[in-house]
């Protein structure tokens, strides 16, 4: 695995697992408590450790599935935000709210909904950025 890769998982990793943080555990956590289905004493490095196998992947799979070239990071940024959105979406939103149990699964759909759109907001035009190609 090359710097790219690397600077790629970063890029994944930094702002992903502190606005996780904030948003899971700060600034939504009432809402949260009121679904009733996380932990009181939630275990982070196991949400650490589902980041860290996330960023792999996607900085693995980024030059193989869109373009690097210089020209094309934003637009190449736009189409991973939709595609790993969407499958992010699909097992970490879509899934949960079909088998877990909860107070209401059209709150968990909205506030994970917007946590995702927002992780990747932020991480994929950060993962383009390092794939694109500099010259």
């Amino acid at each position: 695995m090359g710097k790219k890769f690397w600077l790629g998982l970063i890029a994944y990793i930094v702002p992903s697992f502190p606005l996780a943080f904030a948003w899971h555990l700060t600034i939504f956590a009432d809402n949260y408590a009121k679904l009733d289905l996380l932990r009181a004493d939630p275990i982070l490095p196991m949400g650490f450790a589902t980041m860290l196998i996330q960023g792999a992947i996607f900085s693995w799979a980024y030059p193989r599935l869109f373009s690097t070239e210089r020209t094309n990071w934003i637009s190449s940024a736009a189409k991973a935000f939709v595609v790993f959105g969407l499958l992010a979406w699909s097992y970490a939103v879509l899934a949960v709210a079909a088998k877990t149990q909860m107070n209401s699964a059209s709150q968990f759909l909205a506030l994970e909904s917007g946590w995702t759109a927002l992780q990747f907001a932020v991480t994929m035009p950060l993962l383009a950025w390092v794939w694109r190609q500099t010259e």
